[in-house]
């Protein structure tokens, strides 16, 4: 059996744009230049729904981790605060692989991008346009603007279109945003309302009430997720990256997915029989990041290069 590693975590900063960007680094102890993987959450979402639990299972395995907070969310800066802006979200993207790469400590030629429904996306666009990236790890990746816009029904589709017409003009007028539940249940008035997610981001979140009160969104990006399609990158990456799919997935519906994984040359694909919200928790959390960690030791892990102390 490997070797479980202690670690630290330290609260670290790093700029992006006009803003700092809040993260956890990990540093795994007794391990000579490790791999450093750099993760960020999906939709609304920030470090706090779980994210932790991936980062410190991947320090015992001996690789570093870094995750962060977007700019406008959870501890990083930036006013208003729960804007979704893609341009800053990519931005910060490009600063944390930055500052994972400035520290003097972990190998910066096995850098890792992991994104997660949303971010999955993101860091899909981020490996066809890093070529010093290792590795990718995806995760229910949106992948499809129009696919994961119009699964929701037609009159709650064309409620999310006012509703962000109306924030657009408030930004555009120097007023607060106008804000939409992030996640709901079916029927509620909200971004994502699949049977049985917000009681699956209510486990994610361990029923906190401080983070469930920040389940909301400026409704302005509801005009731009019908145009942000990031598999349309897929056939140029050439890294190898791991793509995890949920089979009863109705935010990113899984037949694009599959066509998107496709694409990639050096993918590797793997679903699991859950829906969207569902990798995060038990019981399919123990073996998704079990295929993670099996994904990095194959293409980024040096046993060698881990043990200082053996």
């Amino acid at each position: 059996m490997s070797r479980q590693f202690s670690y630290v975590r330290s609260d670290v900063w790093f700029a992006s744009g006009d803003a700092r960007c809040a993260a956890w680094l990990y540093r795994p102890d007794g391990v000579v230049n490790p791999p450093i993987v750099v993760l960020a959450h999906g939709f609304a979402a920030f470090r706090e729904l779980r994210l932790d639990a991936y980062a410190s299972k991947f320090a015992q395995a001996g690789y570093a981790a870094l995750v962060f907070d977007y700019r406008h969310w959870g501890a990083s800066d930036g006013s208003p605060r729960r804007v979704l802006d893609l341009a800053e979200q990519h931005a910060d993207w490009d600063a944390a692989i930055a500052y994972a790469r400035s520290l003097d400590w972990v190998d910066t030629r096995r850098v890792v991008a992991w994104g997660t429904s949303f971010a999955g996306g993101h860091v899909l666009r981020l490996a066809a346009r890093d070529r010093g990236l290792a590795a990718a790890i995806v995760q229910v990746p949106h992948v499809s603007g129009p696919a994961s816009a119009f699964s929701q029904s037609p009159a709650l589709v064309s409620r999310l279109i006012i509703a962000g017409v109306r924030d657009q003009i408030r930004a555009w007028t120097g007023r607060e945003p106008y804000r939409v539940a992030a996640v709901g249940r079916p029927g509620d008035f909200a971004m994502m309302t699949s049977p049985g997610a917000y009681e699956q981001v209510e486990r994610m979140g361990d029923m906190r009430e401080e983070l469930l009160a920040e389940n909301d969104v400026a409704a302005r990006i509801a005009l731009r997720v019908p145009f942000y399609s990031p598999g349309r990158y897929a056939a140029d990456i050439d890294i190898p990256v791991l793509v995890q799919l949920a089979a009863r997935d109705d935010v990113t519906p899984i037949d694009k997915a599959q066509a998107v994984a496709r694409r990639i040359r050096k993918g590797e694909v793997h679903t699991y029989d859950c829906a969207h919200f569902e990798p995060y928790l038990d019981p399919y959390f123990d073996t998704i990041i079990a295929d993670q960690i099996n994904f990095l030791d194959r293409h980024v892990g040096e046993c060698e290069s881990r043990r200082r102390d053996e």
